[in-house]
C-alpha cells in the first residue's frame, strides 16, 4: 500500500514513523505548505516532496495520511474522496461542527477506508481496560473517569488557533468515553483559567471537568488541566457493579524505591510522545488493516463528528452555565 503524508511537522514525523513500521505500508511521498520541512522530512526517508495536487493525481499512491493544520482537514478529506483515495485523518476532522456534518454526508458515498486518528484508543492499558470491561469482568460499568493533565501549556500564539480547550485537548477524552461508554445523553461542563492569564486573555481555558450524563443513569467525568509539572497524566477507571478497573499512568522507569522514609516511584513520562508511540503504531496497522484486508475502520468519520460534538455541547454548557443535551442535530447522525 503506497502512502503520501500530508504534514511534515511534528505530528507528521511521528505518523511517518508509524508508517515504516508496518512491512504492508511504504512512505512515498509528502508535501507541506513549509517546504523545507517537507523537502527535509523527503530526504530522510527517500522519498519525493511534491504538492498536493500532485499526490492526489497520482494514482499509484492508494491512501493519504492527513497530519497537516486543522484548518486543512476537511478540504483534504474532500478531495482525498474525490480522487479515490484510502484516508486516514488527525483529529480534529475541523474546528466547525457545521462543516465537519458536510464531510460526514461526503465520506457516505466513499467506497474507500476513512479513519480518524483517535490514537489513545489504540493504547494497550486502555485497549485492555476495554477488553475487560466488554467481557463483564467488573459488572455493569456505572462510572468512568478520565483524567489528561499536560505538563506545560502550549504557547499563546496556539492557543489562539488551537479551537480552545474542549476541541484542541479534551476531544480525545470525549473520544475515550465514547469509545468505552457509547455517546452521553447530556453535558454540563465547568472551566476556569488558572494556569496562565495570557490563555483567559486569548479566550480559552486552561482548566476544565466535564460531565456526561447517559440515559440509563450512567455518568463519566472528565478533568482536564494544561499543566501537571510532574508529566504527563493520563488515567481511566472504571466503577462497576462488581469491581473497578484502572489505567495508571506509564512511569519514566519501573524502580520502587522503599525504605523507613516512605516508598517512591518514577514520574510519569513527560508527554504524549513519549507515551503514545506504541498506540500510534498499533493504530497506523488498523488502518493498513481496513485498506488491505478489508477489516473494519475502528475509529470512523462519525467518531471524529461524535468527538466534535461533545466539544460544542460543552462549549455551550460553558457559555449557559447549564447542561446541553446531545441531539442527532448535534452528531448528525
Amino acid at each position: 500500500m503506497k502512502v503520501a503524508l500530508f504534514g511534515a511537522g511534528r505530528i507528521g514525523k511521528v505518523h511517518a514513523a508509524s508508517i515504516k513500521t508496518d512491512p504492508r505500508s511504504e512512505l512515498v511521498a509528502v508535501t507541506d505548505v513549509m517546504t523545507e520541512a517537507a523537502e527535509a522530512l523527503a530526504a530522510e526517508y527517500g522519498i519525493k516532496a511534491c504538492s498536493a495536487d500532485e499526490i492526489l493525481a497520482d494514482s499509484s499512491i492508494d491512501a493519504i495520511l492527513i497530519a497537516s493544520s486543522t484548518n486543512t482537514h476537511s478540504d483534504l478529506i474532500e478531495a482525498g474522496v474525490k480522487a479515490g483515495k484510502a484516508i486516514f485523518c488527525e483529529k480534529p476532522i475541523d474546528l466547525s461542527l457545521e462543516r465537519a456534518h458536510q464531510v460526514l454526508k461526503i465520506a457516505a458515498s466513499h467506497d474507500k477506508p476513512m479513519m480518524m486518528g483517535f490514537n489513545r484508543r489504540f493504547d494497550p492499558n486502555f485497549m485492555a481496560l476495554k477488553a475487560a470491561l466488554e467481557a463483564g469482568e467488573i459488572g455493569k460499568g456505572e462510572m468512568l473517569a478520565v483524567t489528561s493533565y499536560d505538563p506545560a501549556p502550549p504557547p499563546v500564539s496556539y492557543i489562539k488557533v488551537s479551537g480552545g480547550l474542549y476541541r484542541d485537548m479534551m476531544i480525545h477524552d470525549f473520544d475515550m468515553c465514547s469509545y468505552l461508554f457509547g455517546m452521553p445523553k447530556s453535558v454540563m461542563a465547568h472551566g476556569s483559567c488558572l494556569v496562565d492569564p495570557q490563555i483567559g486573555e486569548a479566550g480559552d481555558i486552561d482548566t476544565a471537568v466535564v460531565v456526561l450524563t447517559y440515559e440509563d443513569g450512567r455518568i463519566a467525568t472528565i478533568r482536564n488541566s494544561r499543566r501537571a509539572p510532574y508529566g504527563y497524566d493520563q488515567r481511566v477507571e472504571v466503577l462497576g457493579s462488581d469491581g473497578t478497573l484502572a489505567a495508571e499512568n506509564e512511569l519514566e522507569n519501573t524502580v520502587v524505591k522503599s525504605t523507613t522514609s516512605g516508598v517512591t516511584s518514577a514520574k510519569p513520562v513527560y508527554f504524549f510522545l513519549e507515551r503514545y508511540m506504541r498506540a500510534y503504531g498499533i493504530e497506523w496497522s488498523a488502518f493498513v488493516d481496513a485498506v488491505v484486508d478489508g477489516k473494519p475502520v475502528p475509529a470512523g468519520i462519525q467518531d471524529g463528528v461524535n468527538a466534535l460534538a461533545l466539544a460544542e455541547a460543552a462549549n455551550q454548557s460553558l457559555q449557559s452555565g447549564r447542561p446541553v443535551d446531545v441531539t442527532a442535530e448535534l452528531t448528525g447522525a
